[in-house]
């Protein structure tokens, strides 16, 4: 790596869904891995091997299936490090009852989209660093990115492009960039969407979909992006935890 390049913050993500910790094929809930029975057994063991952050996803919140409200709130409360929340937070009231649980950081994802007063009101009464956005799309024909809502079942009709310059304007400060095609799938980064997205968001940027291994994690240093969300590939040992890079 260059000598100027950053390493890249690697969060380990925990994906909840009725109360056990999967992860999901291309984002498809009828497609998912059990990797630990409990969510917080998951954590734990990130947060053991280093981990100072841990990024946790209610699937049955982001696609109304119910949710796992309880189970999160004890993960706060117990791991000893911060979390941060998304999946199915569409409100204030939601955000905020996860903020006084112990959550550090709430993640926006279809509201955004929805409610995009939502995202202002939050950074006002809370502050940039416990307000985060996340944009998740697929490239479309046209060479663009639609964001996908609803835990991705939906298209929103909305390119990322046309979303960025609103959050920035709203205040946030750090925005989740997740390619939907790649999610779970090992395939690796795309080098030019992330340049794309990348150039689209100049405060922090973290994305996930397709994190497959350490070049990867060189894409990111090399792309200036601040970091990555990573589940399959740190839970399946393509990508070892924690990440050490030869040469940087």
């Amino acid at each position: 790596m260059n000598a100027d390049a950053m390493t890249p913050l690697i969060i380990p993500c925990v994906d909840i869904q009725a109360g056990q910790a999967v992860r999901l094929y291309e984002g498809d809930p009828e497609r998912e891995t059990v990797y630990f029975d409990s969510p917080l057994e998951a954590a734990r063991h990130w947060v053991n091997l280093g981990a100072g952050l841990v990024h946790l996803v209610d699937l049955d919140a982001a696609t109304g299936r119910g949710e796992n409200r309880r189970v999160i709130e004890l993960i706060a409360q117990e791991l000893g490090v911060p979390v941060e929340v998304g999946g199915g937070i569409r409100s204030r009231e939601a955000a905020e009852a996860l903020l006084r649980s112990g959550v550090q950081r709430v993640v926006i994802g279809t509201a955004a989209i929805a409610h995009p007063e939502l995202v202002r009101e939050l950074i006002d009464a809370h502050g940039p660093e416990r307000v985060i956005v996340s944009l998740d799309a697929r490239p479309n024909d046209e060479g663009g990115l639609e964001v996908a809502t609803h835990g991705w079942a939906r298209g929103s009709g909305l390119k990322v492009a046309e979303m960025t310059p609103g959050l920035a304007e709203a205040g946030l400060e750090t925005l989740i960039f997740t390619d939907v095609s790649r999610d779970g799938t090992l395939k690796g980064l795309n080098r030019e969407l992330m340049r794309q997205v990348r150039g689209l968001w100049l405060n922090t940027l973290i994305v996930g979909g397709g994190v497959a291994n350490t070049d990867d994690v060189r894409l990111l240093a090399e792309e200036h992006i601040e970091g990555a969300i990573v589940g399959r590939a740190i839970y399946e040992g393509t990508l070892t935890y924690p990440v050490a890079l030869a040469g940087s």
